[in-house]
């Protein structure tokens, strides 16, 4: 099985996020103005550079962590917060190890960090502030107002790039019926499906951190970025130069990669596709394989898509075939061949309207 990977900013922020019984506990020593220094997980590392304390070793509840925190020392929890298993601890992490924070609490909770795989929480005693330390790094607990209006905003900038990227897919999609499509216009698509593939992250980032605030903004985005990363892949493969699925794998990676500037550079685009990268190259002529056609046909699987792409190799050949020349494709059938033909005529006299 494949290992998945797992942002440690988000699973950070998850875990603290509004909703969940841990959030629930920081608010309440925010309230009271007590202060806090909570480490969770990572047990054998934490206990190594653990002096004094108690054990307590009990279920975790809001109400504990909040009485537990009215003492000096650090509060340790196990692996994922369920449970409370030590109190007034004092931790000596190494001290030779870097820190860029000035207050001693903070200090102690970047070096623990950084000695450990645990996630550490401060919550400052005067500013209200709760800073987050994992592998070093530091992330700031924000008010939810102001996540809420970040995430408002950053809606708002999804939905002008999904309605600009919608007008150049289509204006592709005409291109292509006609057999006119430049790389030019490849370039802009793939562009704006990227923007909005990161605006959508953004918004992503900002859902984990609302938690259970963050539920209708979460329906409007993945209203807004619904069949983006399909039709991305599809395009992708439709104009690789010699390219297959694992290539366009790679490619998509690269783009990814590409900075703001960058990814504004139309021949850079078309390097990365496989062409030369000069601004004649931009002009050319290009034909799609037809992958993201066929990908709108309801109930083709993606198995009979490649085979059509193999046999016929382009979207004007595509076109061209006969429903009897469709329904030998292993897999296609004559009522598949029927509706690829009615399929990718109803595209056409659309993208002939639009």
């Amino acid at each position: 099985m494949e290992a998945k990977f797992v942002d440690p900013t988000l699973e950070s922020l998850s875990a603290v996020a509004p909703g969940t019984i841990l959030r629930e506990g920081l608010e309440h020593i925010i309230s009271a103005r007590t202060g806090a220094l909570i480490v969770i997980g990572d047990e054998a590392g934490v206990r190594e550079i653990s002096n004094g304390g108690f054990i307590v070793n009990v279920p975790y509840t809001p109400q504990r962590l909040f009485e537990l925190a009215k003492m000096d020392g650090a509060i340790i929890l196990g692996e994922g917060a369920s449970r409370i298993l030590k109190a007034n601890v004092h931790l000596v992490p190494d001290s030779l190890l870097p820190t860029a924070e000035t207050g001693m609490r903070h200090r102690t909770a970047e070096r623990v960090s950084r000695q450990t795989s645990a996630l550490v929480i401060s919550i400052s005693q005067r500013r209200d502030v709760v800073s987050l330390y994992r592998g070093g790094s530091k992330l700031i607990l924000q008010d939810i107002e102001v996540v809420l209006a970040k995430a408002n905003q950053a809606l708002q900038t999804l939905q002008r790039y999904r309605s600009s990227l919608d007008e150049q897919a289509a204006r592709l999609t005409m291109l292509e019926f006609e057999g006119v499509a430049t790389l030019v216009e490849v370039a802009t698509v793939v562009r704006r499906s990227e923007l909005v593939l990161r605006v959508a992250r953004d918004v992503g980032r900002l859902v984990v951190e609302l938690g259970s605030d963050g539920r209708l903004v979460r329906m409007q985005a993945e209203e807004l970025v619904a069949g983006v990363e399909d039709d991305y892949v599809m395009l992708l493969r439709d104009y690789l130069k010699e390219g297959n699925a694992r290539k366009g794998a790679t490619v998509r990676n690269r783009i990814a990669s590409l900075t703001p500037e960058q990814l504004l550079d139309t021949s850079l685009i078309a390097q990365t596709l496989g062409y030369s990268a000069s601004v004649e190259t931009t002009e050319l002529h290009v034909e799609p394989a037809g992958f993201r056609m066929l990908r709108h046909i309801p109930m083709l699987p993606g198995t009979v898509i490649n085979r059509l792409v193999e046999r016929f190799g382009t979207l004007k050949t595509l076109l061209e075939a006969s429903e009897t020349q469709l329904d030998d494709v292993d897999g296609v059938g004559s009522r598949r061949a029927r509706a690829i033909r009615e399929g990718l005529r109803r595209m056409r006299e659309h993208a002939a309207v639009v």
